[in-house]
């Protein structure tokens, strides 16, 4: 499966707070970690007591960006110096509770006795970190944090980690380090800049004159607006118009002026954290713009006003005009929203059709829309913990770009086309529905019933705005949509697409054959491994495991709604061989290869209530157990319908396959007694996982290029290269030209492993459905497949990609079970994995050509695998051949020397 997938809209990258900035206090966010779920550090003050110092100790402020106080008990603060690579060198233990929306103030060591105490502190500790360079580490463990490693770290990359600050020429830090602090007689403090957290120290912090550390009572310093000494009574406002501060760029040209500005409130969030309201331009909307190029709608930040103001209303604002993360804002001050002398006339909804460039929709940013033609769900993700969703224009979802367009500049065309039809379907509230403790919450958009699936059509039943939030442009309802308003604040109405009936297609044949990846079956538990950590629901209670061996779930309770939903997919497949990926390789926990494989085929069993099922059993002859991965792939037969001929074959190719897992070959015939179940119809399947596109330690060709084909495109390409060498040497041993790729392949339909299964004849059986085995980033496409060769081809009776997983909510999944309020979780196959199955049927009732080698020869590798060979040395057993055949076509005859080749 490729790396694991980063949020549509809340990514790393782009995020930026959910709430805006309160006037009165220090430029801090509502929402200040990328998640905006968990502390950050704000301010590292690492000069105390030096010369010029400005307070006696250096210091570091933390800051909560959530609704609810978060206790520190348990929590450490961690310093490794600039150039150290083992664990930090320092750990003091924290303690207290961080506020909502607060600050918590640690004190640490000092360098002398210059300067002022700092204010009360809520912690004194010995914390001492250098002056000028190194990386302070908050962790959300008491213990060191083990295995930090060097370069980027961000939040929850390892395990421990909740933020990290690297400043100086340091060797950790979130995407960039920080500036060095001066340690001179002018000594300044390291903060945040307006709350940012994008997982990069470099943009999220600045070295500053001003340090204002702040304490949970709220004691401290904070700048404040500049007044005329002489007479402090600010300046009256200019009264400008709503398209005056929006302006005709993407930033406003009065950025950073107070004004004031009158318009209709069209929009009100006074829950849900966006403590704010829209108000447009009295009489705007409708076909007519009377001001092209710039909006007649803006969001007011008034979190103390927003409480008062009303649909339909019309206000008189006053406030500082701010830039907030590319959304323009006027920053209501106290007291700075009045109702006006007059109401206005009404505003109507704008009816646009899009997509829109990325100008045109600057030029209707904070407007009431009513959006034209056809919507589609594309993403439906991040509905369970943001209550997004993500939707396309049209009646398809988004593809990926390399399932339709070549690597390079036509899949960057499709991912420049996608990100322009992109727009969030948000819930008008920045709510992370996975860290509210006891949360009752129903979600927006989804619920057990209407599940929201991908490829939804989507209709609009009431207006919306047009927003700009989370890095991405977005659609919000007209208030924070909730379970209590939603027949009043549901925006759209959103086509419920799955059958009442799960059945898959009839695919015709005599014998049928599936993929399917089952998504990290571990028997393994992980509350049976010491040390392995967990995903915990709303009410704390583990669910699947993290950071461990074991890549499943961590609780039997977990475990059997996990296997309640992959039984009853599989026996809904119910094709007389499946391939399996992700299934757990039972000897590296001490216990039998294949004890995972048959735990599974007697829930099989148990649940279809006879012997239905059997497995195939791991070869004699295998990769030694270091050179495999902890998931395999396996195979599940119908013992009535086909039946293995010979012992199944693992590719032992240490070389192509080192860091993925080996391709396992079996040939079955029809089953004894069943029409053609003779010697002759036997084919050969091969279940594959190629390596995922995950960048971690990529070098050479397989680091990303950008191409579209993710990294270690270069190994998958290579390992395409050895299975087809196998698929070779599998006709041969096994007499039969019939072969079958089958698996998940990590790759999508036009990269080029793809294109080398194409290019030795294979013939995608997926491409023939029109769906798609998998949904990532918000586009659709198909990483798995069955692949067959022109003979196999020529049996083929029917092709399927069921659609019970990849479309579905994530929140429908055992590993999301009691997370928010409502009950999704059922032992039904909706969502017993994050890949479709790939189904295909076969007519076998004729022996097949056999294939042979010609008398006297030996098989020779292909070409491309020959060009991996450069002298006798280098030649080995590898991808079936033995070293002689190696040799030979390097053109070197054993026992004879080099030869020309």
């Amino acid at each position: 499966m490729p790396t694991p997938r980063l949020r549509l809209v809340r990514t790393a990258a782009t995020l930026a707070a959910a709430t805006l900035l309160a006037p009165a206090v220090l430029a801090l966010p509502a929402q200040a970690s990328p998640a905006g779920d968990s502390l950050v550090i704000n301010e590292a003050y690492t000069n105390g007591g030096s010369a010029g110092a400005l307070f006696t100790h250096k210091f570091v402020e933390l800051y909560n960006p959530t609704d609810q106080p978060i206790s520190l008990d348990g929590w450490s603060l961690q310093y490794r110096s600039a150039t150290g690579t083992t664990a930090p060198s320092t750990t003091v233990a924290l303690s207290g509770t961080v506020p909502a929306k607060g600050h918590f103030l640690i004190q640490g060591g000092s360098n002398g006795a210059t300067g002022a105490a700092l204010p009360t502190p809520d912690l004194t500790t010995s914390f001492n970190p250098a002056g000028t360079k190194g990386t302070i580490v908050l962790a959300d463990q008491a213990g060191t944090v083990a295995g930090l490693p060097t370069g980027s770290v961000v939040t929850d990359q390892v395990a421990g980690v909740a933020d990290v600050l690297g400043y100086g020429a340091t060797n950790t830090f979130e995407t960039a380090a920080s500036g060095a602090p001066a340690a001179n007689s002018d000594p300044k403090s390291i903060a945040r800049t307006g709350g940012a957290d994008t997982d990069d120290n470099a943009a999220d912090f600045t070295v500053a004159a001003d340090v204002t550390p702040q304490n949970a009572a709220g004691g401290g310093t904070a700048p404040v607006d500049p007044v005329d000494p002489v007479d402090p009574t600010p300046a009256p406002a200019p009264s400008v118009t709503v398209a005056e501060i929006q302006g005709t760029g993407a930033t406003s040209p009065l950025e950073g002026r107070r004004v004031s500005t009158t318009g209709v409130v069209t929009a009100v969030y006074s829950t849900g954290g966006y403590d704010g309201f829209y108000i447009q331009t009295a009489g705007t909307g409708g076909a007519e713009d009377a001001t092209p190029g710039a909006s007649d709608g803006v969001f007011v930040y008034a979190p103390a006003e927003v409480g008062s103001v009303t649909l339909g209303q019309t206000v008189t604002v006053t406030g500082d005009v701010a830039e907030y993360y590319g959304l323009t804002q006027v920053k209501a001050e106290a007291g700075g929203v009045r109702q006006a002398a007059e109401a206005g006339a009404p505003v109507t909804a704008r009816e646009l059709a899009f997509p829109l460039t990325e100008a045109e929709k600057e030029a209707h940013e904070g407007e009431l829309l009513a959006p034209a033609g056809a919507w589609t769900v594309t993403d439906n993700y991040d509905v369970n913990q943001y209550g997004s969703l993500g939707l396309a224009p049209g009646t398809s979802p988004l593809p990926n770009p390399t399932s339709v367009a070549l690597p390079g500049a036509d899949a960057q065309a499709v991912a420049a086309d996608n990100a322009q039809r992109l727009i969030v379907l948000d819930d008008g509230a920045s709510t992370n529905f996975f860290r509210s403790p006891g949360n009752q919450n129903a979600l927006p958009y989804i619920d057990a019933d209407a599940p929201a699936r991908v490829g939804s059509a989507v209709d609009f039943r009431t207006p919306v705005i047009l927003d700009y939030r989370y890095g991405a442009w977005s659609f919000q309802p007209l208030g924070h949509l909730t379970d209590a308003n939603k027949a009043e604040v549901q925006p759209v109405d959103i086509a419920d697409t799955r059958p009442a009936e799960a059945v898959r297609e009839d695919l015709g044949g005599n014998v049928t054959v599936g993929s399917f990846n089952v998504l990290n079956y571990f028997t393994t538990l992980g509350e049976d491994v010491p040390g392995c950590g967990y995903y915990a629901d709303k009410d704390g209670a583990p669910v699947s495991t993290k950071g461990c061996l074991p890549r499943g779930a961590y609780t039997e309770e977990a475990f059997l709604e996990q296997q309640a939903k992959i039984a009853t997919a599989i026996n809904g497949m119910d094709t007389s061989v499946v391939a399996l990926e992700e299934i757990e390789n039972s000897e590296k926990f001490g216990l039998d290869r294949d004890h995972a494989l048959a735990h599974l085929v007697d829930a099989l069993n148990a649940q279809a209530g006879y012997a239905k099922w059997a497995y195939v059993a791991s070869p004699t002859v295998r990769p030694a157990l270091a050179d495999e991965d902890v998931i395999r792939s396996a195979f599940i037969y119908q013992p009535a319908e086909v039946t293995p001929v010979g012992e199944s074959v693992i590719l032992d190719d240490q070389v192509n396959f080192a860091n993925a897992r080996e391709p396992m070959a079996q040939a079955f015939r029809v089953a004894d007694g069943s029409a053609g179940g003779v010697v002759g119809t036997e084919f050969v399947a091969i279940t594959n996982h190629f390596k995922s596109k995950g960048g971690s330690g990529a070098t050479g060709d397989n680091v990303d290029t950008g191409d579209g084909q993710g990294a270690y495109n270069g190994d998958r390409t290579r390992m395409a290269q050895a299975l087809v060498a196998f698929a070779e040497q599998m006709k041969v041993q096994a007499g039969t030209d019939r072969v079958l790729l089958m698996g998940d392949f990590n790759s999508y339909e036009k990269e080029d492993p793809i294109r080398v299964l194409e290019a030795a004849g294979y013939i995608s059986q997926g491409a023939k459905t029109g769906e798609y085995s998998y949904t990532f980033d918000g586009a659709v496409g198909s990483l798995d497949g069955i692949y067959a060769s022109p003979a196999a081809d020529a049996t083929v009776t029917g092709q399927d990609i069921w659609m019970i997983n990849a479309n579905e909510s994530v929140a429908f999944e055992y590993s999301r079970d009691n997370y928010v309020g409502e009950e999704f979780y059922a032992p039904d196959q909706w969502r017993s994995s994050d890949h479709n199955p790939v189904l295909v049927g076969l007519q076998l009732d004729a022996p097949a050509a056999p294939v042979v080698p010609t008398p006297g020869t030996r098989p020779t590798p292909p070409a491309d695998q020959c060009a991996l060979i450069t002298s006798p040395r280098g030649a080995k057993a590898s991808a079936g051949f033995s070293a002689s055949e190696w040799m030979r076509c390097a053109g070197v005859h054993p026992g004879k020397g080099r030869g020309r080749g």
